[in-house]
This record gives structure tokens, sequence and C-alpha cells, in this order.
């Protein structure tokens, strides 16, 4: 089972973010504040489940969250300052709807740019050893897997119902047939 704070003395929010490596839609992130005595044995990294029980944990996190935020930053964002760069603001942007009180950010990854004065540590990993970050990247992608499921109903021949803008072989193929739409990430390397 994955730690349930960095230290007991301080009101943690967990944060993660999806959707770097995409070539389409937005990238989401979530900030999560759990309550000190939650635990679960299934919650980890939303990369290691499956879309059923990530839409079971989803539901469970949703319900037993102190506090739970979503921050996007659209596609032409991503293109206008960068994926690193739109990473932290996705998660300065769920930080901003935080109505908790918080005093310590954990987040998943090497580098983060600092929110207000408040501290922050970055935990390589992380989403596989806190809970807090682990349950932020779950509903972070099940968020974003929604988005990507609507966009598809508008672009259908990318089947960004399935492949939720990540670079599969279809998807780029289908990039070089019929060209890009308005979410795809034009700095990105398409083809």
């Amino acid at each position: 089972m994955l730690k349930p704070y960095f230290s007991s003395n301080n009101i943690e929010i967990g944060c993660d973010e999806v959707g770097r490596g995409c070539l389409s839609g937005p990238v989401v992130a979530a900030a999560v504040i759990l309550p000190k005595n939650f635990k679960n044995k299934e919650i980890k990294d939303s990369k290691k489940l499956n879309e059923k029980l990530r839409n079971k944990l989803n539901l469970l996190i949703q319900n037993n969250a102190l506090e739970y935020t979503y921050g996007i930053v659209e596609n032409h964002e991503i293109d206008k300052i960068n994926i690193l760069n739109a990473s932290f603001l996705a998660i300065h942007r769920a930080l901003n709807k935080t109505q908790t009180n918080f005093n310590s950010i954990l987040v998943d990854g090497n580098k983060f740019l600092k929110y207000k004065n408040i501290e922050h540590h970055c935990i390589i990993k992380g989403d596989n050893e806190y809970m807090s970050i682990a349950s932020a990247s779950i509903i972070a992608k099940v968020y974003r897997d929604k988005i990507m499921e609507k966009l598809h109903l508008e672009y259908p021949k990318y089947l960004w119902n399935k492949n939720k803008g990540y670079p599969t072989k279809h998807h780029k193929n289908q990039i070089k047939k019929i060209g890009v739409s308005k979410y795809h990430r034009i700095s990105f390397n398409l083809y």
C-alpha cells in the first residue's frame, strides 16, 4: 500500500498531470487532499490500472477526498509555452481552485515551479509512492479521457476514444493522411 502522507504534521495536497506525451488535446492536472486515515490497497499510478478499475477508484477518491480540483491547459496554450510549463500551469490552476487550506504540496516528478510561498516536494515516481499523488493521477486521467472521448465525436477519424490523443501508429497515419485538427499540438513532432 502507498504511503498516506509525506509528513503527518502538514495538510498535504498531492498533484499530478496527464497527457504530456499526447499529440492532441489538453494537459490535465488534479490536486487532491485526502483524510489522514484514508487507506486503499488498489490505488496506484493510473498508468498501472485498467480502465474499469481506474473508473471505480476515481469515484472512491471523489467520495472520500477532503477536496479535489482540476487544472486544464489547452493545446494552443501548450504550443505557446511548451509542455513542461503547461504541466506546471495545469497544476497551479488546480491549486488555485482549491478552497481547503494546505501547507505542503507533493508533486509527481523532479521539477516544479514554486506555488506562492508554500513548500513543495518533487517526488520521482511519486504516483507510485504516495496515496494523494496516485489519487491525483487517477482522477486527472479519468477526467482527461472523458475530454478526449468527447473530442472524438467531433473528429472520429483519429480514434481519440481509443488512443486518447497519444502517438499511436493509427493516430500518426491519420495526421499524415487528413492533416491536423484544431486540437492538435502544432509545436509537437506530429509524424
